[in-house]
């Protein structure tokens, strides 16, 4: 009977005299007690336009014109969308991000602790190969704040010569994952567990940048990182180089949360190159000296792995790396995608063919020793807002980005590292999200605490902890909630009953077993057990149940179980009376050898009560005792 559903209840007929009403428990396909209702089947006049086949054939030209004027519409609507894109206006929208993705990629290279050059090497790479694949069309890729923090344990525990060998393998199973179309298995996650993840990554990214804002170094951990924060604060006041750093630092985070109040054609210019602007001029005034960016040549930056890189595939550690990077990667990305077509009415992605771009495009920057690609909701929302409208504006800006760094090096050696980490904080600030604690709260407190687990967890221990653990406890949550059940028990003079309703699983076996010790404890010598109300019963819970059956029968009491049941329609003749279903499987049951009730004849009359009826299983058609027989 495990897994089986009851859309009503038993007809009051069907019950025995001193049975009471079911209790109107709320079930998911018919309500306790409504009204019998029998659908018009009656079959039209016969006549030569209303043959079978020509009812068929005429669904079939009715759905033929149907989706031919779907198919009008859509294609109206398609060449409704606005005018075509224009070249001029893809070139503007791949210099608009290209300024936007330059300071970040540096600065997501100097929080990855590795030379800034890998990480403009990563921004040509997002815009020159995976710009060019076809999947999305208007979300850009690149080195991504969000792995900053992860990139920097790698990098810290396996060194940075290790890094290409776990980009590498993570772009290779990218691809793998496209091609077997397991690109929307990400989408199957919770949004708690996302937003914690994100959060999580987001508030340790801001404390670790509050060090090199003010040209310090950070220890290490984020604990160590918030724990270190007074004493970052008393050095600071104490050098005043280290305090003209960190005014540029606020400076940045001010002007990126305050920038997007300026007027239409000046906020159009990306806040972090205005600032970048700004600490160039100021890191160039006499007396200052602040640190700037330590730019060498691209090209000899390139760190193709060798024999030695690629046999430290045998460690267990690298190995949990790369499913690391391709886990948190691909989720981002995909998410990140989920987020970018909604900013515009353009060709929505293709996941699994996008899946494969980010592949292709971590697979060559494992190649050359880079940081890992993802999509960047930034950039991304900053190539829609410029109006592009075709691949060509984000393959662009990696051209952009790799002319820039071939030809005027020594302009990124001007910049300084606090204005940097100061776009950096911002960042953080926009992946922790506090707002959206108190919002989770007000919506749901289970997903909220899904939510400040996940983050709480990634914080204290690490990326990959914290994201299993978050999945663990939101299908736990999920698992909670599905199995919601109402169990009731009252006692009559002479019967113990139980009334259960709603999914019965081996969550909620410990309420159920409570419940029929304290039925046997009551020292009645019937007890009524009513399970018409489930709409689920999984094995552990019938299993339950039968014991107990069996078990108190033993002991000379009265047991009535009534079961949930398959739905029978209003006016369907009765089967015959047929053995235990327990019994047909061939074990021995709890009602075995006791006749099971058969269903109330439609000849007999007019049903009463709800048209679907539900099985009584193992009634005991044993006498009352003798005390109670004159009751």
């Amino acid at each position: 009977m495990s897994g089986m559903h009851a859309r009503g209840r038993v007809p009051a007929h069907a019950r025995i005299p001193d049975a009471p009403p079911v209790p109107d428990f709320p079930a998911p396909n018919a309500p306790a007690h409504s009204p019998t209702y029998a659908p018009d089947i009656t079959p039209p006049a016969a006549s030569p336009m209303n043959k079978p086949t020509g009812t068929a054939k005429s669904a079939r030209t009715d759905e033929a014109n149907g989706t031919d004027e779907v198919n009008r519409t859509a294609k109206a609507g398609k060449n409704a969308k606005g005018p075509k894109a224009d070249l001029a206006t893809e070139i503007t929208a791949s210099l608009v991000v290209f300024l936007v993705a330059l300071p970040l990629c540096i600065g997501v290279a100097v929080a990855s602790g590795v030379p800034a050059e890998l990480g403009i090497i990563s921004g040509v790479i997002g815009g020159l190969v995976v710009g060019a694949a076809r999947g999305s069309t208007l979300q850009v890729s690149g080195p991504a704040a969000g792995l900053a923090a992860l990139v920097a344990e790698t990098v810290l525990e396996f060194g940075v010569a290790m890094l290409g060998v776990i980009v590498l393998g993570s772009g290779i199973l990218q691809i793998v994952l496209g091609l077997v179309r397991l690109g929307r298995i990400f989408q199957a996650i919770s949004l708690a567990v996302v937003q914690g993840m994100l959060a999580g990554i987001g508030l340790p990214l801001m404390f670790s940048q509050l060090y090199p804002m003010s040209d310090s170094k950070a220890p290490g951990t984020p604990i160590e990182n918030m724990a270190g924060l007074p004493a970052l604060i008393a050095d600071t006041f104490a050098n005043p180089q280290a305090l003209i750093a960190a005014g540029l630092g606020i400076a940045t985070i001010a002007l990126s949360f305050l920038w997007k109040k300026m007027p239409g054609p000046v906020k159009k210019v990306p806040a972090a190159l205005v600032a970048v602007g700004i600490g160039i001029g100021v890191a160039s005034l006499p007396g200052v000296d602040v640190k700037t960016l330590q730019v060498g040549n691209l090209l000899a930056s390139v760190d193709v792995p060798g024999p030695n890189e690629f046999a430290g595939l045998a460690d267990v550690g690298i190995i949990t790396a790369i499913l690391t990077f391709t886990v948190i990667a691909s989720a981002e990305s995909l998410f990140t995608a989920a987020a970018v077509d909604r900013m515009h009415s353009g060709p929505r992605t293709r996941y699994n063919p996008e899946l494969i771009a980010q592949g292709a495009g971590n697979t060559v920057a494992g190649l050359l020793g880079a940081l890992p690609i993802t999509a960047v909701v930034a950039r991304s929302s900053a190539n829609v807002q410029a109006g592009a409208k075709t691949r060509l504006s984000r393959t662009l800006h990696g051209l952009w980005l790799l002319a820039f760094a071939l030809l005027l090096p020594q302009v990124l050696a001007l910049i300084p590292i606090a204005v940097l980490a100061g776009v950096l904080v911002h960042s953080g600030w926009k992946l922790f999200a506090p707002e959206e604690f108190p919002k989770m709260w007000r919506q749901d407190r289970g997903e909220f605490a899904v939510m400040t687990l996940t983050t709480l967890v990634i914080v204290a221990t690490a990326l990959l902890e914290g994201v299993l653990f978050g999945l663990a406890a939101g299908i736990v949550l999920a698992a909670l909630r599905m199995s919601q059940t109402v169990i009731k028990q009252h006692l009559e003079e002479d019967t113990a009953k139980v009334v259960m309703a709603g999914n019965a699983t081996f969550l909620r076996l410990p309420q159920l077993i409570e419940a029929l010790e304290a039925a046997a404890e009551a020292g009645k010598p019937r007890i009524r057990l009513d399970l018409t109300g489930v709409t689920h019963l999984d094995h552990a819970c019938r299993n339950q149940v039968e014991e107990f059956v069996a078990q108190q029968r033993g002991f000379g009491l009265r047991v009535e179980l009534l079961m949930p049941g398959p739905a029978k329609p209003v006016g369907t003749p009765a089967p015959a009376p047929v053995a235990d279903l327990a019994g047909e499987r061939g074990r021995p049951s709890a009602g075995a050898g006791l006749p099971r009730r058969p269903y109330a004849s439609a000849a007999a009359g007019p049903a009463q009560g709800p048209g679907p009826t539900a099985e009584w299983f193992y009634l005991d058609t044993r006498p009352m005792p003798e005390e109670y027989a004159s009751r």
